[in-house]
């Protein structure tokens, strides 16, 4: 059996192996979505040639669970959305992958008024163990319906569940508890995050839900990331600590339910936060914490609490936009001095 330092792979290999370890260990796990497996009206590819999705983390699953378990659904996100939450209802545990989460409109009131409401509805005889796999992110030239993020609208629904993995490792074990927990979970896949490596188990292993953790300890100043943003919140610490500024960074995990007391405890020990959020900044994950910080940390704060977000407007196709529109480094590194230096 391996171990988190043995072997190196890749955010969608972490994903796709999730998946895998899951549909394994219960035979009542089905994935279903748009061109999963070959996409219809491809069956003369035949089993072998199907080509795992358009990001390929549902890669091999066609041909060792079979077309009663991967289905390949029309392009229809409020039908194949609305029939794995009635399939939920009912016994099974199914996945449906929503290519983009741009695309969220179209399957919003399968989602809201019941895979979030039924089990509060129905005084909790009745379990919805759904997951939704979806895409979010600038950074792929993609334009403004391929690259927003949106996790904050799901954040603001009561009875739904959202995680936002940063690297392989969290990306495996939170997708193995949003498929084994009885309540819809929502998991957020950064397209530009596919490609990293990292440490990752071979064995299956769980993270819990609802919990964030500290990636780098420090102690003049919080830095929040959530997704991407925390490997961009890490580089800019790094470069941070060489001007002699000791950034601590948490790693979200979770946008719902969100793990306020480890921020809240990094604040008491820093006395200044800046929460990064590719988001748009109104009534987002961003601006809910830094209220939080400010209603339950407000004696410790030596700075008002602050964000680093994406701009209130859609996510831009030209490139050089698009790459003002997503938070770096550079502008993380001017908030945090900005604070110091009014301290």
């Amino acid at each position: 059996m391996t171990t988190a330092t043995d072997r190196r792979i890749r955010y969608r290999e972490a994903i796709n192996e999730a998946l895998m370890q899951e549909m394994e260990r219960d035979p009542n796990v089905i994935i279903m979505g748009e061109e999963i497996a070959g996409g219809a009206g491809r069956e003369h590819l035949g089993i072998q040639d199907a080509w795992g999705g358009a990001f390929k983390t549902t890669v091999g699953l066609i041909q060792k669970f079979g077309s009663q378990r991967v289905l390949d659904t029309p392009l229809s996100e409020a039908g194949f959305v609305g029939t794995a939450i009635g399939a939920a209802s009912t016994g099974l545990r199914p996945i449906a992958e929503l290519m983009f989460v741009d695309f969220i409109g179209v399957c919003m009131d399968q989602i809201l008024n019941n895979a979030a409401k039924m089990r509060y509805m129905y005084g909790g005889q009745v379990k919805v163990p759904f997951t939704l796999l979806t895409r979010i992110g600038a950074g792929t030239g993609s334009a403004a319906q391929h690259s927003e993020s949106f996790y904050s609208i799901f954040s603001h629904i009561p009875g739904i569940k959202g995680v936002v993995p940063c690297d392989p490792y969290t990306a495996k074990g939170l997708l193995v508890s949003a498929i084994r927990d009885d309540d819809p979970v929502i998991f957020f896949e950064h397209k530009m995050l596919y490609p990293e490596t990292g440490p990752v188990p071979e064995e299956s292993y769980a993270i819990p839900l609802g919990k964030a953790r500290i990636v780098r300890p420090g102690k003049d100043i919080t830095l929040v990331g959530m997704s991407r943003m925390t490997l961009v919140c890490l580089e800019a610490a790094g470069t941070l600590a060489s001007e002699g500024i000791d950034a601590e960074v948490v790693d979200l995990m979770s946008v719902s339910p969100i793990d306020y007391d480890l921020i809240l405890d990094s604040v008491r020990k820093t006395h200044r936060i800046v929460v990064v959020d590719e988001d748009t900044p109104r009534c987002g994950v961003a601006a809910d914490i830094c209220s939080a910080v400010a209603e339950e940390a407000f004696d410790y704060l030596d700075a008002p609490p602050t964000k680093v977000t994406a701009p209130h407007t859609p996510v831009p196709y030209s490139k050089p936009l698009e790459g003002v529109y997503i938070p770096d480094p550079p502008r993380i590194i001017g908030t945090v001095k900005r604070i110091l230096n009014s301290d």
